[in-house]
């Protein structure tokens, strides 16, 4: 990797981890000062489903702007409507003001991260460098989710909330003064007419279909860990602390392969990485719910962090090689859609089902499906996997 890609990738890191922590640090804040008001549960729910749910509905606008105009633009889009929403709840800390800037924190990260995900795509010159520069691009996130929360709550207990979103309004201000100087890829003549078509059409393409079915389903095993472990560690009597320390250890974990996966993705194919990975899940969910002690559900949680947390660099990298370049933007805009529609309706949908089938029925179920689904991901090394140039 040429030196100025590796100072324009730490810069690009660095605008990531500004414009996430803001939104990170909001989404921990928020339901907070909700709950402490006297908002009812549901309520704090629908607070924490407005982060996605703006990502939903602007990933595919968002794609395009990204393919029309680039890095800059983007980026400092994202940082208005991040730190226009921040100052709102610090002038104006009640519920509403909250949701309201719920959307903009959502919004502001689906711009920026589409823009940054693009651009990053043209920084690689071979399907190796592919992977290791999302290697690199996946740590930001997991030094975001720890570091917006724990700012945020430092604050809050030493100064209050206001001190608190004041410092995460500011946050994203950032982002655009650390991208300011990195050479943009201008938009060619198929970019400016790819908004002529349906984004939709890109699912006409078996591989990009079967692509995008891979990482919906793995990312539903995130919302499903997430989601069922407190519920799994009630009814086996743990305490919170177990519970908070079982999910924690899924978190470390998956950052820990992040910081593995550069070395990793240059000795490794995405297939055997994602084949590998939903194999894991499958065999993991299935044992998940039979474990009665705090201490394997936390090992259990450690290599389940290590299998999901492996797949984001791979996906990514394979989204760049099978899609054209002049359709990138749109490509990430589906998928960002994807990840974040599965974060608003499959919590709801893992509640019915547990319902019905219990807990151990939803790990086994998902469980399943994954373990099918990992046939698809073996027969990736079948796919034409080289750069689009055009």
């Amino acid at each position: 990797m040429k030196p100025g890609t590796r100072s324009a990738l730490a810069r690009l890191i660095a605008a990531q981890i500004c414009v996430h922590a803001g939104m990170t640090g909001f989404r921990m804040a928020a339901p907070l000062m909700a709950l402490r008001e006297g908002h009812s549960a549901a309520a704090v729910g629908v607070l924490l489903a407005l982060f996605a749910l703006s990502q939903v509905f602007l990933a595919l606008p968002a794609g395009r702007f990204a393919q029309r105009y680039g890095l800059l633009k983007p980026f400092v889009l994202a940082s208005l409507v991040a730190t226009a929403g921040g100052l709102s709840a610090v002038m104006w800390p009640h519920f509403l003001v909250l949701c309201a800037t719920a959307l903009c924190s959502g919004a502001a990260v689906c711009l920026a991260m589409i823009a940054l995900q693009r651009h990053v795509g043209h920084l690689a010159t071979d399907a190796t460098e592919l992977r290791q520069v999302f290697s690199w691009v996946a740590i930001g996130p997991s030094i975001s989710n720890f570091l917006g929360p724990f700012l945020a709550g430092l604050l809050i207990d030493s100064s209050g909330f206001r001190a608190a979103y004041l410092l995460l309004a500011l946050l994203p201000s950032l982002a655009w003064w650390w991208v300011r100087r990195i050479p943009e890829h201008p938009a060619s003549d198929a970019d400016e007419q790819s908004g002529n078509g349906s984004s939709w059409n890109l699912l006409r393409d078996k591989s990009f279909r079967h692509l995008m079915l891979m990482n919906w389903v793995l990312s539903s095993c995130w919302d499903v860990h997430t989601f069922l472990v407190p519920v799994l560690g009630h009814e086996r009597g743990l305490s919170a602390t177990a519970i908070g320390s079982i999910l924690g250890a899924f978190a470390l974990a998956a950052t820990a392969i992040r910081l593995l996966m550069p070395w990793l993705a240059a000795r490794l194919h995405e297939a055997t990485v994602i084949g590998t990975a939903m194999v894991g899940t499958a065999l993991l969910f299935a044992v998940y719910p039979l474990v009665q002690v705090a201490w394997a559900m936390g090992l259990l949680s450690i290599l389940l962090g290590v299998a999901l947390g492996s797949v984001q660099p791979m996906v990514m990298s394979t989204l760049h090689q099978i899609t054209p370049r002049h359709r990138l933007g749109e490509a990430l805009g589906l998928r960002s859609m994807a990840i974040n529609g599965s974060s608003v309706l499959m919590p709801l949908l893992f509640g019915s089902a547990g319902v019905l089938i219990g807990v151990t029925g939803v790990f086994w179920s998902v469980g399943l499906v994954v373990g099918a689904g990992s046939r698809l991901a073996w027969r990736m090394r079948a796919w034409s996997l080289q750069p689009h140039k055009h």
